[in-house]
Parts: structure tokens; C-alpha cells; sequence
């Protein structure tokens, strides 16, 4: 209740009386409630006292406070009083609050009666306002009535009138479309009954005249006229002939790659808006044929068709095998049907290529359209075309966005897709197709690298893309992938199969023949062979021939032969030995032949085949190292007897018999016999084409070695001997002369030994040089300074000890010091000797030194600068 008392008094109608309009509206605008109420009397005899906390009474009641709750339900509140037990007492209190709201609403009567009063006199005025407008709109309605009964009748004249003028130009327009027929059409028949009797009939006139009838039928919809349906068998038979000589010139310019007669029938058809299907169905075509081609190409029943009976022998079982006798005439059939399947996709892709470039330069002669637009409704990037006629170049065909893929890709694409099914299909349906083709890759793989190379030689014009992108040519090659892995396991399969023959796990020790070594180099030169003339196949082959040597590594170093008997040199070659002989000269004619093979191929292939030719060496150096160390032991144990020699004495005849030095002679004898029974078989007189990368083979390269460190070897411990007279001097140059003529004989040819040679050369006049001119001689360039000081001691008094002398070891010992030393290493101990000599002569008070004291110094010093690794030769 208090909320609506509220309410009233918030939206009363109040009124200013004293403010009386000048007109209806103006009254009416001031129909507003009064910003000023009225103020109540303090003396009113009807204003109740307790007016000012009447609301709070009402809200502060839990009874009233109900009341005033939006969710009030009369039906819930009567039913919790009669509930209560206080139905009486809860009645008296609501008649209570009854009385309690009359008395104030008659307070808030009285309160506002002036703005009561205010706002009757308002409603008034309203009212006759009211009256005022309605009259108004009356008068008004009545001239609407009036207009219209006067407009009505002209409009409807004006609406006829106009749809009569309508028709009239619908009908003139179709008079004129179909005379304009009409016209053409008798113009049309003219040129082309004109055909036989002037001149060849001029198609691209007519494919104008045409398409403009056409253009003019559909437009204009002359459907029902019957002068029009009258010509249109005709214009379907001459539509149909213009489509018929224009695909025989298109045909013919296709297939002779002639660009005037292609561009002529692109512009007949072109002008008869005929031109993106016609060259869609010309693609179609070609894609068709090529699909259809490839699949032929692989076709195993055709093939048993044209090589014999699918049934009698040399025919083709149902599983695609060929029966005994026919599987060399199927292999002819297929590999002619894979060269003319290739030169038909060549022609495909070629023809494409030939129509493509042509739509790219011929352009409408009115329009200036471009054809290539037309077919491949792209868009260029700088949105216009050229001011004048001309070809698009190769880099402004890249401009093209949004579009269809250009003709040749689309083409190529096909062709690949159909290519890769039908390689997947042959790989994984047919045996025999797959065994062709697989030990005959090289030759797949060089007919579609020729197939590539041809399209991409044929279609090299300047200014025109060519018709396969560098992503065609992946794609092409992806697709006979699987053969290539399948080819190399079988090359690497086959390879270690030969290896494993030539090696058997059965029997160890075996060594193969000459005859199975020559068939697996012959071999590995075949695979070489068959691509060589594909650079990576060439790679991936020698990959696969390196595993291949590699194994044959590992099998050969298992049959080696290690122990006494593969390292005695005193008898007759032993059954080890001459195995592991064997074994070496078996490794280095594969090394030698196979590195032959790949030399005259690029620099990579020897990159590829360096590691397992390396191993290859390697075993075969490791299969005879043991026997001439073996060797060279012997030789220069037998060397050591120099010590055991009297070189200090008179008498020519010590130590000697009818021939020279007793060592010497043991030197020669082992020597003879090293020959004899190793070197002779190590070095057969054919072995002369038996060379390494470096020229020279593994066995020469080893008895190379080993001569030069018999004369190394001599030369040292000759400068060693002390005491050495004069006759001492004459025998050593006689073992001199018996030792180069023997190791020239059955080693190695001296004079080829480079430093060693040399050395023992000088050492023969250096025995007799004058110590005073020593210093200065020319021989001393072709000796190593340790060799010249060492022998100077043979020169000296006996106070100056050799480093032998002072450091008490055997000339073994003290040579294989030497071995780990260098010159300046060599010289301090040279020099230690030098030092302890000084000091004796210096402790007995003389002055006077001994010639050779000096000299040692002079060729001594410059070693004190040398490196520790200079070792002299």
C-alpha cells in the first residue's frame, strides 16, 4: 500500500494554471507535472501527527512487512493465520491497518489538493486540444479522397501505355536479332558453298560467323520463330563439318609440331567459343594414349600373344612366367615394349609442350586475348594484358596465380602416376617382370633418363619454360626406386656369394684359385660396366662393391697364417708360408686390378672405394709382413758378425777365405736363399702389371724396404768397427762390393735405393780420405753425420771411447738405440765422449789434443740444432 501511495505521488499530473497557452498544441505541451507541490498547512485539522513514521510503522511490522514483499501470496498468508490459532486476532490487526491507510490517504488528499485541482483544469484543455486535431485530421482525409479519385485514371493510361511501348521495342529488338540471323546465316551458306568452287574454305571466318548466330539464337531467344528454326538443322550440320576440318588441321599441326596449323585451328575454335573444352579434350586425348601405352607396355599376356602360343612352349602361364623356351623372347617383347611405350611418352609430353607454347603467344586479332588465358582462367598479377600482340616470356609465366596447373604439368603428372602403378604392379603381380627388370636396371634406368633427356632437348627453346621442372624429373626417377634397391641386393647378394666361395666357412685354411679370383674381378667389373654411364648408379654400385671387398678383407684375413712355421727363413718355404704367398698375391691383383677399374672414373669413385681397397692392402700387407721381417732379421744378424771380425790387423787374409768375410758370405747365402725359396714366389716375372696406386707392387714395395735396410743397416755398423787398419779397410770395401752386388742380384736394383745407396757408395772413399781433409769433403753430403763420427773413432786414440766403448752395451743393443733416435740425440752421446777425453787429457796436464778431437767438434756442432725426429735416412 505504501508503495502505491508512492507511485501516486510520484507520477500525479501537475499543471501551472497561471501560464494559459496561445494555442491547442501549446496547451497541450504544457500538460507537465509541477515542479513545486504544495506545501501543507502546519494548522491542517486533518494531518495526523504520526504521518512521518507511518512507513516505518508498516515496515517494521512482521505482519504489514509482508505486504510489501513482490512475492506477496494472499493464499499462503490466510492460510499460516488460520494455522496459527489466531485467525481473530490477526483480522482485527489487518482492519487496524485498513483504517490506518484510509486516514492516510485522506492526508495526502488534502496535502495536494491544489495540484489536484491544477490538474483537472489540465484534462480540460486536453480534451478540447482533442477535438481541435480530430477535426483536423477529418479535413484532411477528405483532400486525400479527392487527390486520388483525380490521379487514378492518368495512371492507369500511363501504365498501359508503357507496357505497350515495352513490347513494341521487345518485338522491333527481336525483328532486328532475327534479321540480323537471317542475314548471317544466308552469309554463312555463301562462304561455305563458296569452298569447291574458288578457293579452300576459310575457317576461321566461318567459326566467326558461326559463333555470332549462335550468340545472336541464345541471346536474342528465337526459340518459336520458324523462319530461324527453319536454319537450325542446318547450322548443327555446318557447326558439326567446322569442328570436323578444324580438328583435322588441329590433328595434323599436333602431330607434324607445325605452330601455323595448330594456331589456326585454336583461332576456329577459339571463335567459335569452343576453345577451353577442345583443349581439355585434346589433353584428355594424349593423357589417354600415354596411360594406355604404359600399361600395354607391361602387359605379359600381350607379350605371350606376339612372341607364340599363350600355351604351347615358349608361352606364358597365367601367373605371367613364361614356360620353358619363351623366357629370352619375352625379354626382347618387353624391353621393345618399354623403348616404344618410352618414345610414346616422349611424343606425348613433346605435342603438350608444342600446344602449350602456342596458346602462349597466339592472342586474339580484335580482342587481344591471350589463349593461355582463356584455357587456363588464371589471373596475372598486374591485372592487364599488353598493350599489343606477343608470346609470354618463360619469366612472366611464373606470374600466373590461382590457376590450373600448366598443361605440361598436368600432362607429366598423369604420365607419372600411371608409370609408378604400373612399376608398383610389376615389382609386386608378376615374378618374372620384376626379375627383368630388376638384373636389367641399368638399362630401365637409362631409358628414363633418356626419356627425360630427350623432352627436356626437344622443349629447350629461349624465352619458353621447358616441359619438366626439375620436380617432374625426381618424380619420374621415384618411381623405379624400388628396382634400384632391389638391383644393388641383388649386386651386393650375388658379390658376397662369390666371396663366400672363394672363402668356405667349411674349410678354413683354403686358399682360392687363380681361375675364382679372375671370375670375381671379372664380375665386379661387369656390375662396373653395366653404369658406368650413370654417374650416381655408378656410386650406389660402388658402395656395394666396397661392402663386398670389405668382406672379402675380413674372410682373408681370417685364412692368414700366424706362428713359427709362417716365420722360419732358414729352410725351404713352408706350407703356411707359402698360403699366406698366395693369399698376398691373390689381394693384390684385386687391389691392383679393381683400382685400374675405377681410376678412369670421376675422382668421387676412388673417394668411395678408398676405405675397403685400403683394407684390402692392409690384409694383403699384413699376409707376408711376419716372413720379411723374418727376413731382415736374419740379414742383419748376420750383419752383427762384423764385430766378430779382426778389421784391426795386417794380414789380408784374417778372417777371410777364397771368397771374402765369413759373415759375408752368410749375408749372401740367406740372401740367395731368401730368393730362391720367398722372393721368387712373391715376385713370378709376370707380376710386372701387378702395381699399386703409388706404382709398385706389395711385395716389391716390402723386398724394397728391406734392401734399403740392409745397406742402412751395413753402413752403420761398418762405421761401428775399431779397430780398422789399412788391410782392415780393403776387406771392408770387398764385403762392400759383395753386398751391392748380391742385394742387386735377388733384392732390389741398388741403384733405385735412393739414400742407402748412396751412403754406401760414400762410405768406400771415405775410409781412405786424409782425417785433415775430412772436414771439407764432398762425401760427407751422402753420409748421415752419426755414420762419419762414429767412424772417425776408428781414428782416434784409444783414451776417446765410442758411446759402445763407454756405455758397456752389444752393438745389437746399441743399434737399436740408434733405430729410436735422432741425429742430435745421437750426438750428445757422441758428445759425452768427446767431453770425457777432455777431461783425461786436461787431468794429465798436456795441451796437444788428438786430430780427430777437433774435427768431431766441427762436424758435430750443427747437429745440436737438429730436430729429436731426424734420423737421416
Amino acid at each position: 500500500m505504501a508503495r502505491s501511495i508512492n507511485t501516486f505521488h510520484r507520477g500525479g499530473i501537475l499543471s501551472t494554471a497561471n501560464n494559459t497557452p496561445s494555442s491547442p498544441l501549446h496547451r497541450i505541451s504544457s500538460l507537465k507535472p509541477s515542479s513545486t507541490p504544495r506545501e501543507p498547512a502546519s494548522n491542517d485539522p486533518w494531518r495526523d501527527s504520526n504521518e512521518g513514521p507511518f512507513e516505518e510503522e508498516f515496515t517494521n511490522d512482521p505482519s504489514f512487512a509482508k505486504f510489501l514483499s513482490d512475492d506477496f501470496n494472499s493464499t499462503k498468508f490466510a492460510s499460516e493465520a488460520l494455522s496459527s490459532g489466531s485467525a481473530v486476532s490477526c483480522a482485527d490487526k489487518l482492519a487496524e491497518g485498513i483504517r490506518l491507510l484510509e486516514k492516510q490517504l485522506r492526508n495526502e488528499v488534502y496535502s495536494r489538493h491544489d495540484e489536484l485541482i491544477q490538474q483537472l483544469w489540465s484534462l480540460k484543455d486536453a480534451e478540447g486540444v482533442l477535438n481541435i486535431v480530430k477535426s483536423g485530421v477529418s479535413s484532411l482525409q477528405g483532400s486525400v479522397q479527392r487527390v486520388r479519385s483525380e490521379i487514378a485514371e492518368p495512371y492507369k493510361q500511363i501504365r498501359l501505355k508503357s507496357q505497350q511501348l515495352s513490347h513494341l521495342h521487345e518485338t522491333v529488338e527481336l525483328l532486328q536479332t532475327t534479321v540480323r540471323v537471317i542475314r548471317q546465316v544466308r552469309k554463312l551458306r555463301e562462304l561455305m558453298d563458296s569452298e569447291g568452287a574458288s578457293s579452300k574454305l576459310d575457317l576461321t571466318k566461318a567459326a566467326q560467323m558461326y559463333n555470332e548466330i549462335e550468340t545472336l539464337r541464345k541471346e536474342g531467344d528465337l526459340l518459336g520463330i520458324e523462319v530461324v528454326d527453319e536454319e537450325i538443322p542446318w547450322l548443327m550440320e555446318a557447326g558439326n563439318r567446322l569442328r570436323s576440318e578444324a580438328m583435322k588441321v588441329f590433328e595434323s599441326g599436333m602431330e607434324a609440331l607445325n605452330q601455323a596449323e595448330v594456331g589456326s585451328a585454336l583461332q576456329v575454335y577459339y571463335n567459335m567459343g569452343e576453345l577451353k573444352s577442345t583443349v581439355e579434350a585434346m589433353i584428355s586425348k594424349y593423357k589417354s594414349q600415354a596411360v594406355k601405352r604404359v600399361s600395354w607396355a607391361l602387359d605379359m599376356k600381350a607379350i605371350s600373344a606376339s612372341v607364340g602360343s599363350g600355351f604351347g612352349p615358349g608361352g606364358i602361364q597365367r601367373s605371367g612366367t613364361p614356360q620353358i623356351g619363351g623366357s629370352l623372347k619375352a625379354k626382347e617383347g618387353l624391353w621393345q615394349r618399354m623403348g616404344s611405350c618410352m618414345d610414346q611418352l616422349h611424343s606425348t609430353v613433346v605435342a603438350v609442350w608444342h600446344l602449350q607454347r602456342v596458346l602462349s603467344k597466339k592472342r586474339d586479332p580484335f580482342t587481344h586475348a591471350l589463349f593461355l588465358e582463356e584455357v587456363m582462367q588464371v589471373l596475372r598479377r598486374n591485372d592487364c594484358y599488353p598493350p599489343h600482340p606477343g608470346s609470354i616470356p618463360a619469366s612472366d609465366m611464373m606470374s600466373f596465380v590461382e590457376g590450373d596447373p600448366m598443361l605440361t604439368d598436368r600432362v607429366w603428372d598423369a604420365l607419372v602416376k600411371a608409370f609408378a602403378s604400373q612399376m608398383k604392379s610389376a615389382f609386386t603381380a608378376s615374378s618374372f617382370v620384376k626379375e627383368i627388370l630388376v638384373l636389367g636396371y641399368p638399362k630401365l634406368l637409362s631409358m628414363v633418363e633418356n626419356l627425360i633427356e630427350r623432352i627436356l632437348r626437344d622443349t629447350n627453346v629461349k624465352g619458353v619454360l621447358p616441359a619438366i621442372k626439375t620436380e617432374g624429373k625426381i618424380q619420374m626417377l621415384a618411381t623405379i626406386e624400388s628396382f634400384q634397391i632391389a638391383y644393388l641386393a641383388h649386386c651386393l647378394s650375388s658379390l658376397s656369394d662369390l666371396v663366400n666361395n672363394l672363402f668356405p666357412m667349411s674349410s678354413r685354411g683354403s686358399i682360392p684359385s687363380q681361375e675364382q679370383i679372375s671370375r670375381f674381378i671379372s664380375r665386379i667389373q661387369e656390375e662396373i660396366e653395366a653404369v658406368k654411364l650413370d654417374a650416381h648408379l655408378t656410386l650406389f654400385v660402388l658402395r656395394e662393391i666396397g661392402k663386398v671387398l670389405q668382406l672379402l678383407a675380413e674372410k682373408a684375413e681370417y685364412q692368414i697364417s700366424t706362428g713359427p712355421e709362417a716365420r722360419q727363413v732358414t729352410g725351404p718355404a713352408t706350407s703356411s708360408q707359402v698360403k699366406n704367398i698366395a693369399l698376398c698375391l691373390h689381394l693384390q691383383e684385386v687391389h691392383t686390378r679393381i683400382t685400374a677399374l675405377v681410376s678412369g672414373l670421376p675422382t668421387v669413385a676412388m673417394e668411395v672405394l678408398s676405405p675397403s681397397l685400403g683394407s684390402i692392402y692392409g690384409v694383403a700387407f699384413d699376409s707376408v709382413t711376419p716372413l720379411f721381417q723374418a727376413m731382415l732379421d736374419r740379414l742383419e744378424s748376420c750383419i752383427l758378425q762384423i764385430h766378430d771380425q779382426n778389421f784391426g790387423g795386417e794380414d789380408m787374409n784374417a778372417g777371410m777365405d777364397e771368397h771374402g768375410s765369413r759373415y759375408m758370405e752368410e749375408v749372401q747365402k740367406s740372401i740367395i736363399h731368401f730368393r730362391s725359396e720367398f722372393l721368387s714366389k712373391l715376385l713370378p716375372p709376370s707380376s710386372s702389371h701387378f702395381v699399386s696406386v703409388s706404382g709398385e707392387s706389395i711385395c716389391a714395395r716390402l723386398t724394397r724396404k728391406m734392401a734399403a735396410r740392409v745397406l742402412t743397416f751395413f753402413v752403420r755398423h761398418a762405421s761401428l768397427v775399431r779397430p780398422l787398419s789399412e788391410s782392415g779397410k780393403l776387406r771392408l770395401t770387398r764385403d762392400m762390393a759383395e753386398l751391392e752386388l748380391v742385394v742387386g742380384q735377388n733384392l732390389f736394383q741398388v741403384e733405385q735405393l735412393g739414400a742407402p745407396y748412396r751412403a754406401l757408395r760414400a762410405l768406400k772413399p771415405l775410409f781412405f780420405q786424409e782425417t785433415t781433409k775430412l772436414g771439407s769433403s764432398p762425401l760427407l753430403q751422402d753420409l748421415p753425420r752419426s755414420v762419419v763420427l762414429h767412424h772417425l773413432y776408428s781414428r782416434a786414440p784409444d783414451e776417446l771411447e765410442s758411446p759402445l766403448q763407454r756405455t758397456k752395451l752389444t752393438p745389437k743393443q746399441y743399434s737399436l738405440w740408434l733405430d729410436t733416435q735422432g741425429e742430435e740425440q745421437i750426438w750428445k752421446g757422441i758428445k759425452a765422449t768427446l767431453d770425457d777425453y777432455a777431461a783425461k787429457i786436461s787431468a794429465r796436464g798436456d795441451k796437444e789434443f788428438s786430430p780427430v778431437y777437433p774435427l768431431m767438434l766441427q762436424l758435430g756442432s750443427p747437429l745440436a740444432g737438429n730436430t729429436p725426429g731426424s734420423k737421416g735416412y
